[in-house]
C-alpha cells in the first residue's frame, strides 16, 4: 500500500512540477507584458499628459495622432525602410544561404562570420555604423586620407539619404541570421528530389527556380515576419545611428512614440501610436500563427 501510495505521489509531483517551475514567468508575462499592453490600450482613450489620467476623451487622441504630420513622416519612413529591409535581407540572406550549401572549405569559419553581427546589440551596431558614416571620422575621412580627394559619401548628413543609412546599418546586422534560416531549409531537403531533377535534365537554375526556392516557402514566410517585427519596433538602431535625424527624417514610429510620451508629455497621443504599431504587428503574427496551428492540424 505504502509502495503505491509512493509511486502516486512521484506521479502526481512530475505532473505538476514543471507547472510551478513555469508559474513564476507566466505570471510575470501576464503583468508585465499583457497587462500592460491592456494598460496602454487604455491610456490611448484617456486625457493622459505627463502622468497617466483617467478622463475618458474616446478616439480624440487617434484623431490628434493622424492629423499630425511628423506621424505621417514617421509611416513613410518605415515604408520605405521596412520594404528595403525586408528585401535586402531576403535576397542576401538566400544568396549567402546558397553559397554555403555548395559545401565550401571553410563554410565553418564563415557561417560565425556572417551571423556575427546578430550577436551584436543594435545599440552598437547604429554607433559603430555612426562613426563609419560620419564624413568627418569615417570612410569619407580615411578615402580622403588615401588621396580621395573628391570621394564623398555623406548620406549620414543628408535629409534626402539619412533613412538608407539606416537600412544598410540594418542589413548587414540582421542578414546572417536570415542566411542561417535559408541554410537550415536548404539542409532539410530531401537530395533524392534533386537527384532526380539532375537526371531528367535539369539545370541548376531550374532545379532552384523550380524545386529548391519553392520548397523553401516556410522559411521565407517565417522570415518575412521575423523581419517585418524587426522593422516595426526599430528604436534603438535609429537613435543610435542618427537619432532620428537630420531633422526628421530618419524618425520611425517608435522613436515619435517614445518622444511623444516622454519628451512632449502627450501620454495619451503616445499610447495611440504604439496601439497602432501593435495592432500592425499582430496583423502580421496572427496570420502566420493560424497558418501554422492549420498546417500542425493537416
Amino acid at each position: 500500500m505504502a509502495t503505491a501510495t509512493e509511486a502516486d505521489f512521484r506521479t502526481r509531483l512530475q505532473d505538476w512540477l514543471p507547472k510551478l517551475v513555469l508559474s513564476p514567468s507566466l505570471a510575470a508575462i501576464l503583468v508585465f507584458v499583457y497587462g500592460f499592453i491592456a494598460y496602454s490600450i487604455y491610456l490611448s482613450f484617456t486625457d493622459s499628459k505627463m502622468m497617466p489620467s483617467t478622463d475618458w476623451v474616446g478616439w480624440e487622441n487617434y484623431g490628434t495622432l493622424w492629423g499630425l504630420s511628423h506621424w505621417h513622416t514617421a509611416l513613410v519612413n518605415l515604408a520605405i525602410f521596412a520594404s528595403l529591409y525586408i528585401v535586402a535581407c531576403t535576397v542576401i540572406g538566400l544568396v549567402l544561404a546558397i553559397f554555403l550549401d555548395q559545401k565550401i572549405r571553410g563554410e565553418g569559419m564563415l557561417r560565425p562570420i556572417y551571423l556575427y553581427p546578430m550577436a551584436l546589440s543594435f545599440i552598437v551596431t547604429g554607433t559603430a555604423w555612426k562613426w563609419f558614416l560620419d564624413p568627418g571620422i569615417g570612410l569619407e575621412h580615411t578615402m580622403h586620407l588615401w588621396g580621395w580627394e573628391s570621394f564623398s559619401f555623406g548620406w549620414i548628413k543628408d535629409r534626402d539619404m539619412a533613412i538608407y543609412t539606416v537600412v544598410i546599418a540594418a542589413v548587414w546586422q540582421t542578414s546572417g541570421f536570415v542566411m542561417a534560416m535559408f541554410l537550415a531549409g536548404l539542409r532539410g531537403i530531401d537530395n533524392e528530389i534533386l537527384k532526380a531533377a539532375q537526371i531528367d535534365g535539369a539545370s541548376n537554375w531550374n532545379l532552384y527556380r523550380r524545386i529548391v526556392i519553392p520548397l523553401l516557402r516556410p522559411a521565407f514566410l517565417s522570415a518575412f515576419v521575423i523581419l517585418s517585427h524587426l522593422a516595426i519596433k526599430s528604436y534603438d538602431l535609429v537613435i543610435a545611428l542618427t537619432g532620428g535625424g537630420p531633422g526628421r527624417a530618419t524618425e520611425l514610429p517608435a522613436t515619435f512614440m517614445y518622444s511623444y510620451t516622454f519628451t512632449r508629455n502627450q501620454m495619451g497621443v503616445g499610447a495611440a501610436s504604439a496601439v497602432i504599431m501593435l495592432m500592425t504587428i499582430a496583423a502580421i503574427m496572427v496570420p502566420y500563427l493560424y497558418a501554422e496551428l492549420k498546417e500542425r492540424e493537416r
